[in-house]
This record gives structure tokens, C-alpha cells and sequence, in this order.
């Protein structure tokens, strides 16, 4: 287990934090999803240190690609997230955490998202070629 004190909030557009942090998007089929920049439909976690959100943020990123928060996910026409369980993910995931093996994770995690940046550039650029090649 992991002592990170951290709060989560609904976020208000136009609204600066202090703390480090880092959102959280709540609608949607990628409800759950950690995200640097805000959007019109997310939550804010605010945490004390820059190493404790980083270490949220990417269990906060794993969780999702599990698809931990699919399980809470409410709403007839627009799926979406409570923020009681949101926070309720976070906690049974900070409980069972285990920070020896969560650092190799996390390094990978890093790497395997660094490199599929890189692939959805280079099929862009794939993309803008193609259009070059059409309109010669």
C-alpha cells in the first residue's frame, strides 16, 4: 500500500490549481482516462508532491487501459463516471499497490506510450503523403 493523500474534484472551466495535478475525463466510453490538459468533462486529482501525481497519474493510466472503470460507468444515452467511484477505483487500486514492481511498470508504461506517439505521427505523415501523392 501506497500513502498518497490526494483530492478529487469536479473541474471548472477557466479554474488554476496550485498543487500538482492532473484530470481525469468522466463521460464517455473512455471515462477514467488521465489526461495533462483539461477538458469540459473531467474531474481534477490535486496531490502534494510532483513524484505522487506522477505515480497516480500512470496507475490512474493503467486502470483505464484495464478497463477498471468500464465497471462504474452509469447513463442510458452518455456513459459516464460518478466521482464517488472514481475515487473508489483509486483506493482499492492505492491499496493493492505494491511500489517495487509498480517502478519497473510505470518505466514501461512510459516507453510503450512514447513509442505509440511516435507510431500515430508517423501515420499521419503516412496520411498527408497520401493526399500529396493524389493531388500531383
Amino acid at each position: 500500500m501506497i500513502d498518497v493523500n490526494y483530492s478529487i474534484a469536479t473541474h471548472k472551466l477557466g479554474r488554476t490549481y496550485d498543487l500538482p495535478h492532473f484530470f481525469i475525463l468522466n463521460k464517455g466510453l473512455n471515462s477514467g482516462r488521465p489526461m495533462r490538459e483539461p477538458c469540459p468533462n473531467c474531474f481534477v486529482v490535486t496531490i502534494q508532491t510532483v513524484e505522487q501525481r506522477e505515480t497516480l497519474y500512470y496507475l490512474c493510466f493503467s486502470l483505464q487501459i484495464g478497463s477498471y472503470f468500464s465497471y462504474y460507468l452509469v447513463g442510458s444515452v452518455i456513459l459516464f463516471i460518478r466521482i464517488d467511484d472514481s475515487r473508489k477505483v483509486l483506493d482499492m487500486a492505492l491499496r493493492n499497490y505494491k511500489q517495487e514492481q509498480w517502478a519497473m511498470r510505470v518505466e514501461k508504461l512510459k516507453k510503450i506510450t512514447v513509442y505509440e506517439e511516435n507510431l500515430k505521427k508517423q501515420l499521419k505523415t503516412i496520411g498527408q503523403l497520401k493526399l500529396a501523392f493524389l493531388r500531383a
